[in-house]
């Protein structure tokens, strides 16, 4: 299982490809720009602002937090394909000015890490995909959401980018909530969820479930979940739909429901939203 930030994620099985994903410079792209803007809307914060999308955390929290991420990613794509054995998290600065300067640090040396590699080679991830290419992706993404918690702590949010959120959809479905670890199993119900991206036309099927499985550490979890499929060829029992930013904020736990319609079944529904409502940061 993966722990994303005290945050249960089981590892899962490869997508079914729900969706195209975007060129790797392109995911580039987006790091840089949505890690450009991050470092923007905090440079002048006060770093005892709260995070309102991370209570527990403040700016200077948030701040040390992605430069932790930078650096390990770094590490990983630069010693690749060795593991995580051997990165240290860097030492936390006392102050703000030096948080700054590490995060600025931290984010040259992932993108300089991943614009030397080639997206295909093997690296070591949490999950199944054991390659450059997903560090380009989760990357991405992990920039954009905290780009948004930067954001929302300084009062100035911008647009996401409707593609990339579209594609972050995908990802935060199958990847960050969907999925089954060896040690447990999926049971599927006959419900199927469809998630449509208005304003891009890209559209995710889910199909609702329940987790059985005892851990290696003697867990046992039995709960609701979600597996991302292929089109099933039947008419969804529930549709979810919004422009991408909203869903892709809506289910990272970033928004709320406000941009969000919801129509069909109810019940199959709720038992989607208590699936995928959980923080994750």
């Amino acid at each position: 299982m993966l722990v994303h930030n005290g945050v249960r994620t089981l590892l899962r099985h490869p997508s079914v490809g729900a969706m195209p994903r975007l060129p790797f410079p392109a995911y580039l792209d987006h790091l840089r720009r949505d890690s450009e803007r991050f470092r923007a809307a905090l440079t002048d914060a006060d770093p005892r602002a709260r995070v309102p999308s991370c209570p527990d955390w403040n700016a200077a929290d948030l701040l040390f937090h992605l430069s932790g991420v930078q650096h390990f990613w770094s590490r990983i794509v630069a010693g690749r394909p060795a593991g995580p054995d051997g990165v240290e998290e860097p030492a936390r600065p006392a102050s703000y000015a030096d948080l700054l300067a590490l995060y600025d640090a931290s984010h040259a040396a992932l993108v300089d890490a991943l614009a030397g590699a080639d997206p295909a080679e093997q690296a070591w991830t949490w999950a199944p995909e054991q390659t450059v290419g997903f560090i380009f992706r989760r990357q991405a993404h992990e920039a954009l959401i905290h780009r948004l918690d930067a954001e929302l702590t300084v009062g100035d949010v911008t647009p996401l980018d409707p593609t990339l959120a579209a594609d972050g959809v995908e990802e935060a479905l199958d990847v960050m909530f969907g999925g089954c670890p060896p040690w447990g199993e999926f049971a599927g119900l006959p419900h199927h969820v469809r998630v449509d991206s208005t304003d891009t036309g890209d559209s995710v099927w889910v199909q609702i479930g329940r987790f059985r499985g005892t851990d290696p550490d003697d867990v046992h979890y039995d709960e609701d979940d979600i597996s991302v499929v292929a089109d099933p060829g039947t008419e969804p029992d529930a549709v979810v739909e919004g422009a991408a930013a909203e869903l892709d904020a809506w289910l990272w736990r970033r928004r709320d429901d406000s941009g969000v319609r919801v129509h069909g079944d109810r019940a199959v529904y709720d038992h989607f939203r208590l699936a995928v409502n959980q923080p994750i940061n």
